[in-house]
């Protein structure tokens, strides 16, 4: 392909891949302008006290199969935390090995101040669904909104009462830059679609062509200085 055409093609290309170029550049700034710590609340995150020399009783598992078990220190004393393999979750005393209930709101509100190591207050608690659980949350389980009076949340899980996830505005904000990053505003999730592999596509056959017209420009004013 000749010069002039190349470039052509090229100024058109640009103006074509120009704005996802824009995008993936300004997303990715924002994105690694803060530590990934801060996003994720980690700093508002209370550090769990050890649990003390006990010797727990092995929890009841009612016949179900287990794919994790683990003893948690929470602000009433240690608990075992069940998740089952069908993905369900419970929690157990491990004085007795029975089962506990799932928390209600008063205990929610109670785990909540103990997770929290934050100094903002609690402005409501509502419960969802794992099928409506908020677009924030993306865990799939049905958990405790605890929301703060700063516009923090927090979530916990409604069957375990164990931590799900911090959420700040600025997560919120680094999650909609990520949804740009990948092209996926909806889920945020999809990182292999035809429109992000398509662009990705384009910008590089983009910056392939600018080497080549700068070598070929180099070419051309060397071979102008050499008449």
């Amino acid at each position: 392909m000749k010069y002039p055409t190349l470039h052509k093609w090229h100024v058109w290309l640009g103006w074509l891949v120009g704005v996802p170029l824009i995008l993936w550049t300004a997303s990715g700034l924002f994105m690694v302008a803060r530590p990934i710590e801060e996003v994720r609340g980690e700093h508002l995150r209370a550090k769990p006290t050890p649990i003390a020399t006990i010797t727990p009783t092995a929890p009841y598992l009612g016949g179900r199969t287990v794919e994790k078990l683990t003893l948690e220190q929470r602000a009433s004393g240690p608990v075992w935390i069940i998740r089952y393999t069908d993905g369900g979750e419970r929690r157990a005393d491990p004085a007795t090995g029975k089962l506990l209930p799932k928390p209600g709101a008063a205990e929610i509100r109670a785990l909540a101040e103990g997770y929290y190591a934050g100094d903002s207050k609690i402005a409501s608690i509502r419960l969802f669904p794992a099928d409506r659980e908020p677009k924030e949350l993306r865990r799939g389980r049905p958990a405790w909104q605890v929301a703060l009076a700063d516009g923090a949340n927090l979530y916990i899980d409604a069957d375990s009462g164990s931590l799900l996830a911090v959420r700040t505005q600025q997560w919120r904000w680094f999650d909609f830059m990520w949804g740009l990053h990948i092209m996926d505003l909806q889920t945020r999730e999809d990182t292999s679609h035809p429109i992000l592999i398509g662009f990705a596509g384009l910008s590089l056959i983009s910056l392939l062509m600018a080497f080549w017209l700068l070598i070929a420009r180099q070419r051309r004013k060397a071979a102008a200085h050499a008449r």
